[in-house]
Parts: C-alpha cells; structure tokens; sequence
C-alpha cells in the first residue's frame, strides 16, 4: 500500500500561551482534492502554513510520501510541496511571467538560470489557470482575483506532489471561482494531491472528494465530502440553520444557511427526491 501523499500526526502549534492547532490528524491521497472547511479562526489557515514549513509546529510530524518533512532540505521540501497563500503583497516591480518564473527556483541550480524547458513549465501554468493573456502585466497592478491567479500558476510551475492553497476564491467573481475550482479538480484527476481552504461549501460540495473540518484548531471531521458536510454537523459548527438540496438541473448539492428565529441550531436535508 503506498504512503499518502500528505500525513499529519498531532500537530499542535502554541502562541502566547494560547493553543491554535490542537493535535491535528489529517491525511491527502494522491489525486485527491481535499477541502479545509471551519469557522474563521478555526486554523485552516495556520494548518496550512505549517505543513508548507512556512511556520514551525509545537510538536507533531508531516510526512510527505513517508517522508519526515523535518529531515528534508528547504528546496527538496519546496519541490514536494506548494503553498499559494491568502494574500501576497509585493513592491517589486516584476513582470507575471517573473512571477511564475520563480516556482523554478527549487529546480534550478543555485548558479545557474531557468532554461528554456523552464519557460515551457511556466507558460503551461498560466495556461492551466486561463492568466496568459496576463503574460506581460505589471504583477503589483493587477487586481486581487488576477494576482490569486498568477500565485497559483507560480505554485504549478514548482510542479510539486502536493499543493497547498488558502482560500482560492477570494476576490474572484462568480465565473472565475468556478473555473479555478474546475482546475484544481482537474489537477487532482492528474494525480496531484490537492489540500484547498475553502469557505464556500456549495462549491466544496461540488468539487471536493473528501473534507477536513476544523474548530478551534481541532479535527471535528474527516471523511467523504457528503459523509462531513451533513447539516446536523454544519448547523453545530456555524450555529444557523442548514439545509441541503439538489441543483435544479444537475443535482449536485446546494448548501443554504440562515439565521435561526430562536437562537437555537436548526439543521434540515432534503433528499434529491422529496418536494419543495
């Protein structure tokens, strides 16, 4: 049986004094999309940063492919793994195409300059997440939903096992939240292994196979994406009402929420078959 391409075991990170993930489990296959789903401040964030190595746990190993993570080398780490953050702000005045350029650096020498196959690899990622057209753009001038969109193609272009990604569709409308999911399922149905913080659970239910949900930086869930995202759980976590119904045309799940009247959790399903 192979390893996961991602396993965590008790991963717990203090600051202050103040636990902020608390002993997290969690695991990635290969070829799956795995969503990260909880309240804001629930850790999905910071889960994912310590994972990338971008912040250093209290305790607790991550293991990629079997491999403990602590005894890799920081390019052999960023080979294996890519984190596309929530925002990046940067004053440097680079082109997109610099931008993306940089997800070579792990696989360039320390001396020498990305080739022409590293070009291909870059062009392939902007390609993959429709931002082309962006090629010769100012990166500081664009907009929030285009830089989310060149981030993630730089992550691609570092052609990693497993990427990381916080929150995709922030700042992208409806059209582009869509399509940037259908690329990250798609690259999962290439055998990459996906791990998305996400908010929207319509679309988590529409793209992700499997859901991981966090509160108060602990593992509440794990498992099949319908089998987490049930609306007694939902209406328990986010404190409204939860229905789930069928899309009109598809069938695929549609999550609606609402306040409860009487400041008690109500959580409602409705099968693909019953009325109204």
């Amino acid at each position: 049986m192979t390893s996961p391409t991602l396993q965590a075991r008790g991963l717990s990170l203090e600051r202050g004094g103040r636990l902020i993930l608390n002993d997290v489990d969690c695991a990635v296959d290969r070829g799956s999309l795995t969503a990260l789903v909880g309240p804001n401040g629930a850790g999905k964030s910071t889960l994912l940063h310590v994972i990338a190595s971008a912040e250093q746990q209290t305790s607790g190993t991550i293991l990629f492919s079997g491999a403990d993570v602590s005894g890799m080398r920081r390019r052999e780490r960023a080979r294996r793994a890519a984190l596309v953050e929530q925002q990046s702000e940067t004053d440097l005045d680079l082109s997109v195409f610099d931008v993306v350029m940089l997800g070579r650096t792990p696989h360039t020498s320390f001396l020498g300059a990305p080739g022409s196959a590293d070009e291909l690899i870059a062009l392939d990622a902007l390609r993959t997440v429709d931002a082309d057209p962006l090629l010769t753009r100012r990166f500081h001038e664009l907009s929030g939903g285009e830089r989310q969109r060149v981030l993630l193609a730089r992550a691609l272009a570092q052609q990693p096992q497993l990427l990381l990604v916080d929150e995709p569709t922030n700042h992208l409308d409806i059209h582009a939240q869509l399509a940037t999911l259908a690329a990250l399922r798609a690259l999962a149905d290439t055998g990459m292994a996906v791990l998305a913080a996400l908010h929207d659970l319509t679309l988590t239910a529409r793209f992700a196979d499997r859901v991981i949900m966090l509160d108060h930086g602990r593992v509440v869930a794990s498992g099949p994406t319908l089998d987490v995202l049930t609306p007694e759980r939902l209406g328990a976590i986010y404190h409204v009402r939860a229905d789930i119904v069928p899309h009109p045309v598809d069938g695929t799940p549609l999550i609606a929420f609402a306040p409860s009247i009487d400041g008690s959790v109500h959580a409602t399903a409705r099968s693909a078959g019953s009325a109204g």
